[in-house]
């Protein structure tokens, strides 16, 4: 069950409210809208073509995803980034994420391994760049990896559990998207990491796939955090 499934029938948010919350995640985790730009309601009306009441209600829920912040005099503003968010997100979604493998890995079976196996498959097919020498998005690559990864945790028992490696992943997508074009690293094999992880979780060895997940998304971080244009913009939008 979603994020948006899962909200109670006497709160649920209306149907105008909720595509505009989708078209607005999906802007902010793209990078669409720019970290620390200011969220006019006047200006994102017109460019939504909607009314300021489901923006607000966009908005709030957006704030409670720490993807929008609210501040004083100035409203509504695109979550800023920086390093430090960066290592405690990476470190946080490490430590349930291991969680959520080992308990998919002690729960296993016959219809959770062909779910990963299945998801492997697809991504494996999936070039990362469209282009051998520089980096050029492939849309196709970003869904079939999210479903790898969630594939591999899908096992473990406990919505509550799969919503925040859902919430942290997310973050993760938003640093790993703002900074690709710079990050994206030809000499690093993401196939022979993700054959790894596979190969460990569905033969049960708990240790080594948690391991080899744990290095997996540190590794990324660590590629993100050395883009030398993603965090140097804390002064730069001081003055908004």
């Amino acid at each position: 069950m979603s994020r948006t499934q899962a909200v109670s029938i006497s709160n649920r948010p209306s149907t105008r409210a909720t595509n505009l919350y989708d078209k607005l995640r999906v802007d902010l985790l793209s990078g669409l809208l720019e970290p620390g730009s200011k969220l006019a309601i006047d200006a994102l009306a017109s460019r939504y073509s909607t009314s300021a009441t489901p923006l607000r209600e966009a908005l709030n829920r957006l704030i409670a995803e720490g993807l929008v912040e609210r501040r004083e005099l100035r409203g509504f503003v695109v979550a800023e980034v920086s390093e430090k968010d960066l290592i405690e997100i990476t470190k946080t979604r490490c430590w349930l994420e291991e969680i959520a493998l080992r308990e998919s890995i002690a729960r296993r079976d016959r219809k959770w391994e062909e779910e990963v196996v299945i998801a492997h498959h697809r991504l494996a097919r999936i070039p990362r760049s469209l282009s051998d020498d520089h980096f050029d998005d492939n849309p196709d690559w970003e869904p079939a990896h999210r479903a790898f990864h969630r594939a591999l945790i899908s096992g473990c028992g406990s919505r509550w559990l799969l919503t925040f490696c859902e919430l942290l992943a997310d973050q993760h997508h938003r640093y790993r998207t703002l900074s690709a074009p710079r990050a994206f690293n030809l000499k690093r094999d993401v196939k022979s990491e993700h054959m790894q992880i596979m190969e460990a979780a569905i033969n049960g060895h708990a240790d080594e796939a948690a391991g080899l997940l744990r290095s997996h998304i540190e590794r990324t971080a660590s590629i993100v955090r050395s883009d030398p244009l993603l965090f140097n913009s804390e002064d730069r939008r001081n003055q908004i």
